[in-house]
């Protein structure tokens, strides 16, 4: 792999970002409900990204931007779902292009995320997913985040939670 470099995101390159989010959860489509995958697609391109501090990130290889990550401050609402809101950074639209998956690009995004929090004096950074995300919940697993279970929500009351996490960022 050519050098993987993680940088915040260039006001010019929102749309870009968001088409490639919406392209990489495609797959799950099929996975869930017609208005859960609704709801997904909406969030996955909404403005909520641009809200005053939260961090896009991009992984780049060759000038290509591959991947994507945001990160919501502690006390902001990360989701329109929920009321519960933790006082810790939320990791949120992990997306990384098909092609270029497997080779650890995720876990460098989250990791840099992790990084970050920690650099903000922050003691743990949280997110969620659901069980149809394999590959995201196998790379949280891995990473050592742990269930919260009382952050889970349910956006589509369709049977699908999506699952709060957290990690503890260790001092």
């Amino acid at each position: 792999m050519n050098c993987l470099i993680i940088r915040k995101i260039e006001q010019s390159e929102i749309e870009t970002v968001r088409k490639k989010r919406l392209e990489c959860y495609e797959e799950y489509k099929n996975f869930v409900s017609e208005d859960h995958w609704n709801a997904l697609k909406g969030t996955l391109s909404s403005e909520n990204d641009l809200k005053p501090g939260v961090e896009i990130y991009v992984a780049e290889i060759d000038n290509k931007i591959i991947g994507s990550i945001v990160l919501f401050p502690g006390k902001m609402e990360a989701y329109e779902w929920t009321t519960n809101i933790p006082d810790y950074p939320e990791i949120r639209m992990l997306a990384v292009d098909k092609d270029c998956r497997g080779k650890g690009i995720g876990r460098f995004l989250v990791q840099h995320c992790i990084e970050t929090s920690y650099k903000q004096g922050y003691k743990a950074v949280g997110l969620h997913t659901a069980e149809f995300m394999k590959g995201a919940l196998s790379l949280y697993t891995k990473m050592k985040f742990e269930r919260v279970p009382e952050l889970d929500f349910e956006p589509a009351n369709d049977g699908i939670t999506v699952k709060g996490f957290k990690y503890s960022i260790q001092q």
